[in-house]
């Protein structure tokens, strides 16, 4: 079969972010878009939004055509979480997750990897 479908699915959670980062919405746009052209994403639309004030936090979805990016940061935790999927070949989710990583500057993180291709499925 050669129309399988490639999916690459990178998420983590970041602890004791750095808060002059994620409370600010414009820049963690400007970070999720960043992170979409390194990781070779195709940026369709990217929306964005604060929530509950100083102790709220900020979501950031991009949607891309090869799938999405979001990152939803909880600023009176000082926690954030990231999620990269991707399909195709030619994408990289990892080069986003740490892109992301490295500009909300965790003291310490998770990093999950789930393979969400085609290959290998159980057909019925």
């Amino acid at each position: 079969m050669s129309d399988r479908i490639v999916g690459k699915h990178v998420y983590g959670n970041l602890y004791e972010i750095d808060v002059s980062i994620a409370e600010n919405e414009e820049k963690l746009r400007e970070i999720v878009i960043e992170a979409s052209k390194l990781a070779n994403m195709t940026l369709y639309e990217v929306k964005s939004w604060s929530f509950g004030g100083k102790k709220g936090g900020v979501s950031v979805i991009a949607l891309v055509l090869e799938s999405h990016i979001a990152v939803h940061t909880w600023i009176e935790y000082k926690y954030a979480t990231v999620d990269v999927y991707t399909c195709g070949e030619k994408s990289d989710p990892w080069k986003a997750f740490e892109y992301i990583i490295k500009n909300l500057k965790p003291k310490y993180y998770t990093a999950n990897y789930a393979d969400r291709s085609s290959f290998g499925a159980i057909r019925t």
